[in-house]
């Protein structure tokens, strides 16, 4: 009782000074019901409509582990989502999508590359290897095998783009010292921590490759 006669009292105070607090609240509403209202008869008369261009949509020519593949691309695809989605080579993984981890890693002439950072139209005219372009037919490429032998993962989610990375490394320095080799596989990051299985694998690697095998 006392709680209401004092809202009463409030309310006729604030009376004497203009609006009262159910009144202001009451206008602030209508006002914005009001606004609403305008902007769908605006959008309703074509003002006020947020427009966004059409995607674009091109034809491109892709070189993959010596197959050259033509598809229609949009112009933002990533080349790691045409490469699973659109071509089929599921052994790029999907990891960060954004640089930092390297589970997407493939070869563009020779160098590894981060597939989630590359756009598809980019890598059109480039020589792409993806992971299961390492094998020589049926049998394990010289890396694959190391890092078999190895037994350089343990979830082996990261493994493929490991194994790329690793590729990269020889191909640019067939025989790299244990500090080349932690500087060459920095990119690509293991959740499981096989960290020194993956460098004696890179090492391996290279003994396979002098002998031959690459």
């Amino acid at each position: 009782m006392e709680v209401a006669m004092a809202d009463e009292k409030r309310e006729k105070d604030e009376k004497k000074k203009g609006l009262t607090r159910r009144q202001f609240i009451a206008s602030v509403g209508t006002a914005a019901a009001a606004s609403a209202v305008t902007g769908r008869i605006s959008a309703a008369n074509g003002k006020g409509i947020i427009t966004s261009e059409p995607v674009k949509v091109v034809k491109i020519g892709l070189l993959i582990n010596g197959r050259r593949h033509r598809l229609m691309v949009e112009t933002r695809w990533s080349l790691l989502y045409v490469l699973r989605e659109r071509l089929g080579f599921t052994g790029t993984k999907v990891g960060c999508e954004r640089g930092e981890c390297g589970a997407c890693t493939v070869l563009i002439d020779g160098k590894p590359r981060y597939a989630c950072m590359t756009l598809a139209v980019e890598a059109e005219g480039s020589i792409i290897t993806t992971v299961e372009g390492l094998m020589e037919g049926e049998d394990l490429g010289p890396v694959q095998q190391a890092f078999a032998e190895e037994d350089a993962f343990q979830c082996g989610y990261c493994t493929p783009g490991q194994i790329m990375a690793a590729e990269g490394l020889l191909r640019a320095n067939p025989q790299p010292n244990p500090e080349e080799i932690r500087k060459g596989m920095s990119g690509n990051l293991c959740r499981c921590g096989a960290y020194a299985h993956i460098f004696n694998a890179v090492h391996r690697a290279a003994e396979l490759k002098t002998k031959g095998r690459g």
